[in-house]
C-alpha cells in the first residue's frame, strides 16, 4: 500500500475515486470523460490548496517521505554510465554512502568525467538495515574523502546528494572515529581545487550532511530540509520533550526559502506539484535542469581555466623553477570565503529569547 501522511489523505482519497472511475469506464465501455475531467480538476485544485499552506512540520514530513527519490534514483536517471567505487581502504565499505564516477554532458555537447557522492537510504526493511537508514559511519566518510581526493587529483568536478538524518551515533562508529572522520571530510572539502555542487534532496541532518556539503554551490530541492539538528532532538534539548518536534521545526528555519533568505544555500530546485514522490520522471527532469543552471557554469569556467593554464605551461622553459596558479578560478578560496561569511552571520545573529 502506498504510504501517505494525514494531510495528503484527502488527495489520496480523491485520486482513488478517480482511478476507480477510469477502471469502471474501461471495464464497462461507458463514456465517463466528463466526470473524469471534473474529478481531475478537483484533484489539481486540492493539491494546490494543500501544498500552498503546508506548515514547517509538514514540510519536514515530506522531506522524509518513504516514496521520495533517493540518491541512487537520481544517479541512475541522470548518469546512466555511473560506475560505483567502494571501500575506504581502511575498514570496509559503508553502503549508506554511495560514490563513483560518471560522465556529464555540458551545454555545448562536450562530455567530461565527474565524481558523484551521496547518502543512500533503503526502501524495504532489509535495504534499510543494509544502508543503515542513510546514516553513514566513519568508513562512509573516509570513502567519500578517498574519492574526493581522487577527483581533485584527476581534476574531476564533484556532485554530492545529501539525504541523511545525520551521521550514525552508535558505539561502533564512535570507536572508529566518527567525529574525526566528519571533521576531516569538511576540512578536505575546503581545500578542493575542483568545482563542487551539493544538493539536499531529502533530509540534511547535522554534521552527517555537512561532511559532504561544503561546496561552491549548495542547493536544496523544494521540499527538503537542512538543519544542524533534527526537530525531535532539538525539542528534547530545549524543552525535554521530543513530542514538541513540530514546535521546534518552526524555530529551526530549516526549509529552503528560509535558508535561501539567510544565505545558507544558493538556490532551490523545484519539485513536481505535490512533491517529488508524486512524479519521479518530472523530479529527475527538474533536477537535470537545476544541474544545468548551477553546475554547468562552474564546470565551464573550470575547464576554461584548465585550458588557459595548460597553454601557459607549454610556454614555460625547462629552466623555470616555479609555477603560478591561475587566479581566475580560485575555487578553494571561494569556498572558504563563502562559509566564513555564513559563520560570521551566524555569530552576529542574536535569536529572540524564548519562554519554556
Amino acid at each position: 500500500m502506498e504510504a501517505f501522511f494525514d494531510f495528503e489523505k484527502p488527495i489520496v482519497n480523491l485520486e482513488k475515486k478517480l482511478q476507480d472511475l477510469r477502471e469502471l469506464a474501461k471495464a464497462e465501455g461507458v463514456d465517463f470523460s466528463q466526470e473524469i475531467n471534473i474529478l481531475e480538476k478537483k484533484v489539481s485544485v486540492l493539491i494546490d490548496e494543500t501544498f500552498a499552506k503546508l506548515t514547517p512540520w509538514q514540510k519536514v514530513q515530506l522531506s522524509r517521505h518513504p516514496n521520495r527519490p533517493y540518491s541512487r534514483d537520481y544517479i541512475d536517471a541522470l548518469f546512466p554510465d555511473f560506475m560505483e567505487l567502494q571501500g575506504d581502504r581502511f575498514f570496509g565499505d559503508d553502503q549508506a554512502m554511495l560514490g563513483g564516477t560518471a560522465m556529464w554532458t555540458l551545454g555545448g555537447g562536450k562530455s567530461i568525467p565527474i565524481m558523484i557522492l551521496g547518502h543512500q537510504k533503503g526502501r524495504n526493511t532489509k535495504q534499510k538495515m543494509e544502508r543503515n537508514f542513510g546514516m553513514a559511519k566513519p568508513e562512509g566518510y573516509r570513502k567519500a574523502m578517498r574519492l574526493m581526493t581522487l577527483a581533485n587529483r584527476a581534476k574531476m568536478p564533484i556532485v554530492t546528494f545529501i539525504d541523511t538524518p545525520g551521521a550514525y551515533p552508535g558505539q561502533d562508529a564512535e570507536e572508529r572515529g566518527q567525529s574525526q572522520a566528519i571533521a576531516e571530510s569538511i576540512h578536505l572539502m575546503f581545500g578542493l581545487n575542483v568545482p563542487v555542487v551539493s544538493i539536499v534532496i531529502g533530509e540534511g541532518g547535522s554534521g552527517g550532511a555537512l561532511a559532504i556539503g561544503v561546496a561552491n554551490r549548495v542547493l536544496m530541492t523544494e521540499y527538503s530540509t537542512y538543519s544542524v539538528i533534527s526537530p525531535e532532538s532539538c525539542a528534547s534539548i530545549l524543552w525535554s520533550d521530543s513530542s514538541l518536534a513540530e514546535r521546534a521545526s518552526e524555530r529551526l528555519k530549516m526549509n529552503p526559502p528560509d535558508l535561501h533568505k539567510l544565505g545558507v544555500i544558493d538556490g532551490i530546485i523545484p519539485e513536481p506539484r505535490g512533491g517529488a514522490h508524486r512524479d519521479w520522471a518530472l523530479a529527475f527532469e527538474l533536477m537535470g535542469k537545476g544541474l544545468k543552471k548551477y553546475f554547468d557554469p562552474l564546470v565551464s569556467d573550470f575547464m576554461e581555466t584548465l585550458s588557459v593554464s595548460s597553454a601557459k605551461a607549454t610556454k614555460v622553459t625547462k629552466k623555470s623553477t616555479s609555477t603560478q596558479k591561475p587566479s581566475t578560478m580560485d575555487l578553494a578560496a571561494d569556498r572558504r570565503a563563502k562559509f566564513r561569511t555564513i559563520g560570521q552571520m551566524a555569530l552576529a545573529h542574536t535569536p529572540p529569547s524564548e519562554s519554556n
